[in-house]
């Protein structure tokens, strides 16, 4: 099989395909002859030795895969050779052929496409356990969403509008439009330093129920200083930890120390939640994930939801699908296929 290997820290340039031997599945595996594969902002992180949860270098990452189940093992009961399935996969996505267990894949609805497919587990997960789960989205509540236009994003404003939430997005000038097709009520420009104002301005000094915010730093302070009286935070990710290919100590030391403390006291004083999420230590709470995609198949099924592709690249360019997040350029979910 090839797979795409992170050779060593550095810039898109350490990605490199080698051939490995192809993988056997276990006695509750099934294995995938992978056709498209999910980029997400945690794979960039690992490149530049900045997720502490990917393996050492060198290493194969990739968090979901869509294909065809080619193989399982004897103690698979609910998946059959010839099924085409969508997996997320513990590390080793970006490779042409991958093992998960029988219980992290799931059918892909008949209307999608396989670059579709792999778009969904990891955004659509993400951005329901936050939304639905953590924060517990009420219809009418307002809802903040930061970067709007990324795969995550664009997939947390359909679910929104689903729950007829209120949505203000974030997001740059050349993806307000976009932004506003999938849902949003309002989108402002992310680059604006201060999105307090607008926020205050929009909601007549009220603040927001509930903020979705993957960019870490100053972000939060300022996302926690704007929710409503009974809002909820939930942080998801640390994208401001990068702004270039390769990694800044200087960036990451500011960034993490631009991160608000929260205490108790002023969390209760100001009747305010905050939540972390980080999908890739939920692997192991596969029931919790299945409900929480048993609410989205169906969706996804009726045109209810609906995958946002931002960009497809061969597996042998996945340094250039990299670069094309680096530099912001996509609307929706980055892809390799195979």
């Amino acid at each position: 099989m090839r797979q795409v290997v992170i050779t060593r820290y550095g810039p898109p340039e350490v990605l490199q395909v080698r051939e490995a031997p192809d993988p056997v599945p276990g006695p509750r595996d099934v294995r995938i002859a992978v056709r498209a594969v999910g980029v997400n902002f945690a794979d960039l992180l690992a490149r530049l030795g900045l997720y502490p949860d990917a393996p050492k270098a060198p290493c194969v990452v990739g968090y979901e895969v869509a294909g065809i189940v080619d193989a399982i093992g004897a103690g698979v009961t609910n998946r059959r050779p010839g099924d085409r399935v969508m997996a997320l996969t513990h590390f080793g996505g970006y490779s042409d052929s991958v093992v998960v267990p029988e219980a992290s894949c799931y059918l892909i609805p008949s209307r999608l496409s396989d670059v579709e497919a792999a778009s969904v587990p990891v955004t659509y997960l993400t951005a329901i356990v936050a939304l639905y789960r953590l924060a517990a989205l009420e219809p009418g509540e307002t809802v903040l969403i930061h970067g709007a236009a990324g795969g995550v994003g664009t997939a947390a404003v359909q679910l929104a509008k689903l729950r007829h939430a209120v949505i203000i997005g974030t997001a740059s000038p050349g993806k307000h439009e976009a932004v506003r097709s999938f849902g949003a009520h309002h989108v402002l420009d992310s680059r604006q330093a201060d999105f307090v104002g607008e926020v205050r301005r929009i909601t007549a000094n009220r603040g927001v129920d509930i903020v979705l915010d993957p960019i870490g730093g100053r972000s939060l302070r300022r996302s926690y200083q704007i929710l409503a009286p009974l809002g909820r935070l939930v942080a998801f990710g640390a994208s401001r930890l990068v702004t270039g290919e390769r990694r800044s100590l200087w960036r990451t030391a500011t960034t993490l120390f631009q991160m608000p403390a929260f205490r108790p006291l002023s969390l209760i004083n100001h009747n305010r939640g905050v939540f972390g999420l980080n999908m890739g230590r939920l692997w192991n709470e596969s029931a919790r994930l299945e409900a929480s995609m048993n609410v989205i198949l169906p969706q996804l099924e009726s045109g209810g939801l609906q995958p946002i592709v931002g960009g497809t690249f061969p597996l042998e360019r996945a340094a250039d699908a990299h670069r094309f997040l680096h530099e912001r350029r996509n609307v929706g979910k980055v892809l390799l296929t195979t």
